[in-house]
């Protein structure tokens, strides 16, 4: 017996004669003619090396054999139909999907807060994990399947990834409400002259929502003016309201201080550098019911088409 030489179809015979203990019965719920019933059903035979099923008062009755072997083969093809059927629609109500996000220790503090809410109210079923891959490693994390969507500072860049825009964001500084800078009067926005005199905070974490805050000082021509280097967003309110340092962060981050730190924002000089907030996917997941609702959300949370 080799099961390479089996033709698979043949096991939807097997399952409708063992349900209906009948050739003519199995043929019709099939669509399938008697003879090629009972043809199916000699080729099954003639595999296993067993009737099968025998004749008696009440049908056909399963040999030994077909009863080990059919329960098996029936489950395993209600398992097949009910994965392919899920693939045309996606209850989020009742689905039960485990989504892989990539996002830095800003992207928790940002997006999955608002993330978390959706699903509780509308999947309440659906798990989130945040799985923070570098950067460098987004593309082949999806590739890979090790992650079903990043959000950050992106591009879609390799052959298979695709991407979208949700929105354009730009950097800020923020200090103790009281900070003045050293040289000129302050107003809303600081000064280049201003900013090149001030000791500043960045953070620097290595996943996907900021990579290359580096590259924006220099895009300031602030670099070296760095005194201290955090790994997380999430320390630098209190960094700056117990020190005279100016925090370079995201806008978006910076309103979202409002309702625990006193912090004060600030400009910065021809507005900062703006860049591009993207989320990323996998091109095999795009026509995924599940995963295409979940775009769907972040979008809906997310997207910004305000141009600031």
């Amino acid at each position: 017996m080799n099961f390479r030489h089996l033709d698979l179809n043949l096991l939807r015979v097997l399952a409708a004669v063992y349900r209906t203990g009948s050739v003519t019965a199995a043929g019709q719920q099939l669509a399938l003619s008697q003879p090629a019933t009972s043809n199916a059903l000699a080729r099954l035979r003639e595999f296993f090396g067993d009737e099968l099923f025998v004749r008696s008062p009440r049908g056909l009755h399963p040999t030994r054999t077909a009863q080990r072997i059919a329960p098996a083969v029936i489950a395993h093809l209600q398992a097949l139909e009910a994965t392919v059927l899920s693939a045309e629609a996606f209850d989020p109500a009742a689905s039960q999907v485990h989504w892989r996000l990539s996002l830095s220790d800003l992207g928790e503090i940002l997006f999955l807060p608002r993330l978390a809410q959706v699903l509780r109210q509308e999947a309440p079923n659906c798990q989130l994990s945040n799985v923070a891959v570098a950067a460098d490693q987004v593309a082949a994390a999806l590739e890979a399947r090790d992650i079903d969507l990043a959000i950050g500072i992106l591009a879609p860049g390799h052959r298979g990834i695709a991407g979208e825009s949700l929105f354009r964001e730009r950097f800020v500084g923020i200090t103790a409400p009281d900070w003045t800078p050293a040289v000129g009067r302050p107003g809303r926005a600081l000064t280049a002259k201003q900013l090149a005199g001030t000791a500043l905070a960045v953070a620097t974490p290595t996943a996907t929502v900021h990579g290359g805050v580096e590259a924006r000082l220099k895009q300031l021509k602030l670099a070296g003016r760095a005194v201290l280097h955090a790994r997380h967003f999430g320390a630098l309110p209190e960094l700056v309201l117990r020190s005279d340092l100016l925090a370079i962060v995201p806008r978006m981050f910076a309103e979202s201080l409002a309702p625990r730190y006193a912090v004060r924002i600030w400009e910065l000089p021809d507005v900062g550098p703006a860049y591009e907030v993207r989320m990323l996917w996998h091109a095999s997941a795009s026509d995924d019911a599940a995963h295409a609702w979940l775009r769907s959300a972040v979008r809906r949370l997310f997207q910004r088409h305000d141009g600031s």
